[in-house]
């Protein structure tokens, strides 16, 4: 299928940080606020999962959620994931279908762990899935101020500029 195939087949819509999204799964059941760590502002579902879609061209911005989120390789090209963690350090990982080029069908991105993502060079797009446990919710998710990053990681000064839309 094409990109715009499974956009429509999955009736996915835009997402704020970049590419197109369907929620798959919303726990039925909720962890109360005060069974969580200090940093959830309330209750959250045990866990949600969407499909994920991004075309060449197009970028995820670098963004950041209170949970960890378990990314899933599906179909397309590659996806480049890259990771800016709370102490600064930086790591690139690629998602995808092929472990013997050191792809990965599933990585974790850490709970406040700043990251973003793009097709790489040669997909066209990238399906993928993503997980979150704690379950996501919106009051959870900052997208990056792209001055406000820069001056917290300025040897990223670089990355960051081409990462961010704001």
């Amino acid at each position: 299928m094409t990109a715009q195939e499974l956009i429509a087949h999955f009736d996915m819509q835009a997402h704020p940080e970049g590419g197109w999204f369907k929620e798959t799964y919303r726990s039925k059941e909720a962890i109360e606020a005060t069974a969580l760590p200090d940093r959830f502002s309330g209750s959250r579902f045990f866990s949600t999962a969407i499909y994920f879609l991004l075309e060449q061209g197009n970028f995820s911005a670098f963004h950041r959620i209170k949970s960890d989120e378990c990314w899933h390789f599906y179909a397309g090209g590659p996806l480049d994931l890259y990771m800016i963690h709370e102490n600064g350090s930086f790591e690139h990982v690629v998602i995808g279908n092929r472990p013997e080029k050191k792809q990965h069908f599933q990585f974790v991105v850490p709970a406040g762990c700043w990251f973003a993502s793009r097709p790489s060079v040669d997909s066209v797009f990238s399906f993928v899935g993503c997980t979150v446990a704690p379950g996501f919710d919106f009051n959870d998710f900052e997208l990056a101020e792209k001055e406000l990053l820069r001056a917290s990681f300025p040897q990223h000064s670089e990355l960051i500029s081409t990462l961010c839309r704001s």
